[in-house]
């Protein structure tokens, strides 16, 4: 009885430790490519909804209330677009603007300079 337990676990340890050289002889496995991320929604309604993410702050369709923050409404795309940038390369003082600045590409910027350039005041 001994003995066939003893013939067991030599098996299985044998087994084991054949199955961990095998592992080690293996070339890893490449890593896997990045995720590809959805190109940003850049019609009428999803520009509104980009610019949706500005209202806490500057408003809803950009009109500031109370004034203590810029409002966006009417604004010249290309003042929009160079106010965006410098947020972006920290170039201009804000609190929270240069990391919320670093979340949009220049096409979304872009979009939002269109729309944000179309409100009325």
């Amino acid at each position: 009885m001994l003995t066939r337990i003893f013939s067991i676990l030599i098996i299985g340890i044998s087994s084991t430790l054949a199955g961990l050289a095998f592992a080690q002889t293996q070339a890893p496995a490449p890593a896997s490519a990045a995720p590809a991320f959805a190109a940003p929604n850049l019609s009428p309604s999803g520009v509104r909804s980009l610019a949706a993410n500005c209202a806490a702050c500057h408003g809803t369709n950009g009109n500031s209330a109370g004034g203590a923050v810029a409002g966006l409404a009417g604004l010249d795309k290309d003042y929009f677009v160079n106010q965006m940038k410098l947020f972006k390369e920290g170039k201009r003082e804000a609190t929270l603007m240069h990391q919320i600045a670093k979340g949009y590409s220049d096409t979304e910027i872009s979009a939002l300079a269109g729309y944000f350039s179309t409100q009325k005041k």
